[in-house]
């Protein structure tokens, strides 16, 4: 790593990585770890990788420059799902489980890369809202760091999540509204009380924790790429973090120029990038009144909105919605046909295929990757609602 650089390409705001650093001082956009690709490709290659930890951490090369807090989170099975594949007219149908991360989702890769190196330049407590899985990542990986957390919830986060980061010993904080209210709160709150804010997108390390999962596809595929990623998207730093992880991949020499198509899945009561991208939008604007039993979707407008957008149309993607209904129906076939308890995020990320494929959009022999982002196990009051007792 040498520095970190605004996101924003009329923004050629440099700043040091060696202190603690939120958003551009410049604009406020979003800040991006830059590393020297040169050397960095004298030693990674897939060769060089087989004798590596089984961690995230294995990709040490275009990492942060701290000593790890890990909880051996990354390395997630790539499952090809035959069966489902064949319902949906695909041969090549592949579910990326993020759910067997530590904390079952994969918020537990970019919060280990963000606790290493507030644990690096010596932050005490980190603060944060969240949805739901990235405050029980947050709390684990503080807890693991001998580190304070404070997070902010909506007072209707499935009660797992609450358990989960109460156990951790966050100290949580109940929030009536969204997860926009929730980060309201936090930034009205870090400064006076020493808080060092690791929101989305507020801090640089997160989305490289998260750009991991490109570089396990690279490595998984031996080198290449699917044709199609499909991502359920909130925030949406992992598909930032994809994108970001395949411009260096060829920038190394380690991948060609082709890029997956990225497809964006949203709930239909919260789809921000779905209606910028179908308006031809740059950005998204606020969504009102958003609801969905995915948690994790229910963000009304992304920090990064610009950088989600790019990234789709400039690998020729899309971006689709799915009722709740139809991502928890998608769950059911995903868990009857393939044993995988999926979470309603990874049930959006089914229906976008479906719909795709339907549409002409997604050919049968193309090789389709779906980010299953978290555990069903965690959603207890989703799949008891799909599911009533008898």
């Amino acid at each position: 790593m040498t520095h970190l650089e605004c996101s924003r390409p009329n923004c050629d705001k440099v700043v040091p990585y060696d202190t603690p650093q939120n958003l551009c001082p410049a604009c406020k956009s979003p800040l991006l770890a830059r590393y020297d690709l040169r050397k960095a490709a004298q030693t990674l290659s897939l060769s060089a990788l087989k004798g590596r930890q089984n961690s995230m951490w294995r990709y040490e090369e275009v990492m942060p420059n701290a000593t790890p807090v890990t909880l051996g989170e990354g390395m997630t099975p790539l499952v090809h799902t035959k069966r489902l594949g064949a319902k949906l007219g695909l041969n090549r149908l592949y579910i990326k489980d993020e759910g067997m991360n530590p904390t079952a989702s994969f918020k537990a890769r970019g919060l280990s890369a963000a606790v290493t190196m507030a644990q690096s330049l010596g932050i005490k407590t980190i603060a944060l809202p969240t949805a739901g899985n990235a405050g029980g990542a947050a709390a684990a990986y503080a807890a693991h760091a001998g580190m304070k957390c404070v997070i902010a919830m909506p007072a209707d986060t499935p009660s797992t999540n609450i358990l989960e980061a109460r156990a951790f010993g966050a100290d949580v904080r109940l929030i009536d509204g969204l997860i926009s209210d929730c980060g309201k709160f936090i930034a009205e709150n870090q400064a006076a009380n020493g808080w060092f804010e690791v929101s989305t997108l507020k801090e640089p390390y997160r989305i490289e924790g998260k750009k991991t999962m490109g570089y396990e596809l690279w490595e998984e595929f031996d080198g290449d790429l699917p044709d199609v990623i499909v991502y359920p998207t909130g925030g949406g730093v992992g598909l930032i973090g994809m994108v970001k992880a395949f411009e260096e991949l060829e920038a190394m020499g380690l991948a060609g120029s082709k890029r997956p198509r990225m497809i964006s899945a949203q709930a239909a009561g919260c789809a921000p990038i779905v209606r910028a991208f179908e308006q031809h939008a740059d950005a998204s604007v606020f969504w009102d009144n958003a609801t969905t039993v995915a948690s994790g979707l229910r963000v009304p407008k992304a920090l990064g909105d610009f950088l989600i957008l790019s990234g789709v149309y400039s690998t020729g993607g899309a971006a689709v919605a799915a009722t709740d209904d139809e991502m928890m129906d998608a769950c059911k076939e995903l868990a009857h046909l393939e044993g995988i308890f999926a979470a309603p995020e990874g049930g959006a990320g089914l229906v976008a295929v479906q719909q795709l494929v339907s549409a002409g959009k997604i050919q049968a022999d193309e090789s389709v990757v779906v980010f299953n982002t978290g555990s069903g196990y965690k959603y207890s009051e989703a799949w008891n609602a799909t599911i009533p007792a008898r």
